[in-house]
């Protein structure tokens, strides 16, 4: 089963990195437990693919269950890319969508509203060039591919 974050609720904001191929960092903050550094294998899809971008939850909130739901969530989070995307489904409206595999095989979710979410050019970008090469740096070595899951944890 895929943990989206109550809803998306739980879900603050956050950043994502995909200018170095094969590979997706940045750094997402969550009610109670505050920022995680993200490492995945992979690649973004459609315009996200070589991009950065940003997000910031208009639904989020900060209750307290969060912090029960939350409180094993793997910090960092090191995984593999299944689908990121703003565009992640045919029949639905586009809108930004974040999933991944962690190393212990557990299954995310982030959906958010269109407007949450936004693309930066070069410029932009190249704020989070110095923390990006950091993640990078720090978390490869704890990288693997989560494909010797069973097909059945697809959700």
């Amino acid at each position: 089963m895929a943990e989206k974050f109550g809803n998306g609720r739980w879900v603050k904001e956050g950043w994502l990195d995909n200018r170095v191929p094969g590979c997706v960092v940045g750094r997402i903050s969550f009610a109670v437990i505050g920022e995680v550094d993200v490492y995945l294998l992979g690649d973004c899809r459609g315009e996200l693919a070589g991009k950065v971008f940003i997000f910031r939850n208009s639904r989020f909130e900060d209750d307290d269950t969060a912090g029960h739901v939350l409180g094993d969530f793997e910090s960092p989070q090191v995984g593999e890319a299944s689908l990121i995307s703003f565009d992640p489904h045919p029949l639905l409206a586009p809108h930004p969508y974040i999933e991944w595999f962690s190393l212990r095989k557990n299954h995310y979710r982030i959906e958010l509203q269109p407007a949450d979410a936004q693309v930066l050019n070069e410029d932009e970008a190249a704020r989070y060039d110095a923390i990006s090469a950091k993640l990078r740096e720090t978390l490869q070595g704890r990288s693997r591919s989560t494909r010797g899951r069973d097909e059945s944890d697809w959700v």
